[in-house]
């Protein structure tokens, strides 16, 4: 494993523009912070459509706590970008036209596409909507791309362990043949095929990341880890199917973005094509996740459920390539890190309670 100190990476970030498309979600807006703490100049385009401030403020049959809640938390993110003078753009990339205004204006030499569709399940329900925002967008970015690759050295695509599809095996690595099942695993693979394909036929440098079980402060995506949670805080059963045997690589925000900055910072020219796994590297069980839910929610409920069939049977992403190359090294086990965030979740929500009751 390399060892690379984190901080001496900021002299090779200070003079970059970076441009995050779809950057105002949960992976983006921290991505973007941290960024900026580094001493690059940022620029988020987002449509500001998923997972909207709109949408969490109008939907009649949402939950009032749960509003205020997610409320607060989409304020706060864009505060504390409007704080690290992050520059925000409300362009919708799927527009080739919007995007490159935003182009234009900010001149970028590093791009991270992230725009997509929140989940699997979003994507099965609407998989129309799931391709336009995923690939008509990467679209549009590796056409703007195309012509400035003396200026814009690397483009980071951000994918998903739902590539691989079933482990056939306790871990995966970035040699593993990928097995898409689903429109979501299909589209993030078929973005990948794409961004390879212009590298090969146009010389763009390309970075292809494969993060998995995402958790951290400020996420409104229901994921499981806040799912169990916010389940715990409001009485509802946390479900264990088959006894929460399923494994997942949990992996806390600050690990993954430590590893997107470390490919930011190191991995980049025509020459530097690679993909990533950017995880904790250890499958933990839906059981231990519980487990630390149980903890700090001592009330909260567990019930067993049968295991669904179409469950993907998942596992351990093998981070050695980035560990190797990048020297990616996280820190935030569950017994830390999903701590960490659900004794902050547990305040989040203690405190949009009182602000939803003087409603």
């Amino acid at each position: 494993m390399s060892h690379i100190p984190y901080e001496t990476l900021a002299p090779k970030l200070a003079d970059q523009r970076i441009m995050l498309i779809g950057g105002a979600g949960f992976i983006g807006h921290n991505l973007a912070l941290e960024l900026a703490r580094m001493g690059a100049t940022v620029m988020i385009v987002d449509n500001l459509m998923v997972n909207s401030l709109i949408e969490n403020s109008f939907v009649e049959e949402q939950d009032p706590v749960q509003r205020t809640a997610y409320r607060n938390f989409l304020n706060e993110r864009f505060s504390l970008l409007r704080s690290a003078h992050v520059q925000l753009r409300n362009a919708d990339a799927r527009l080739l036209a919007d995007l490159g205004r935003c182009f234009e204006e900010f001149d970028p030499t590093k791009v991270v596409h992230m725009a997509a569709i929140a989940s699997a399940v979003d994507a099965k329900k609407e998989p129309g909507l799931a391709f336009d925002l995923q690939l008509i967008t990467l679209r549009n970015t590796l056409e703007l791309v195309r012509p400035k690759t003396d200026r814009i050295n690397q483009v980071m695509f951000m994918s998903s362990s739902t590539v691989y599809g079933d482990f056939e095996g306790d871990s995966v690595d970035e040699r593993t043949f990928p097995r898409p099942e689903g429109i979501y695993a299909n589209a993030k693979f078929m973005g990948e095929r794409l961004i390879r394909t212009y590298r090969t036929q146009y010389g763009l440098g390309t970075t292809v990341i494969r993060p998995s079980a995402l958790y951290g402060e400020r996420c409104i995506s229901r994921r499981v880890s806040q799912m169990f949670i916010e389940n715990a805080l409001t009485g509802k059963p946390l479900l264990l199917e088959g006894g929460g045997d399923g494994r997942l690589d949990f992996t806390y925000i600050r690990d993954l973005v430590q590893g997107q900055v470390r490919a930011l910072a190191l991995h980049d020219g025509p020459d530097a094509s690679s993909t990533f796994n950017l995880t904790f590297g250890n499958a933990r069980t839906i059981a231990d996740l519980a487990a630390v839910v149980k903890s700090i929610v001592p009330e909260a409920i567990l019930e067993d459920r049968p295991r669904a069939v179409d469950k993907p049977v998942r596992g351990t992403l093998s981070i050695e390539r980035a560990q190797s190359v990048l020297g990616f090294e996280p820190e935030y086990g569950l017994e830390d890190g999903y701590r960490q965030y659900c004794e902050w979740y547990v305040d989040a929500w203690r405190r949009a309670q009182r602000e939803a009751n003087l409603a």
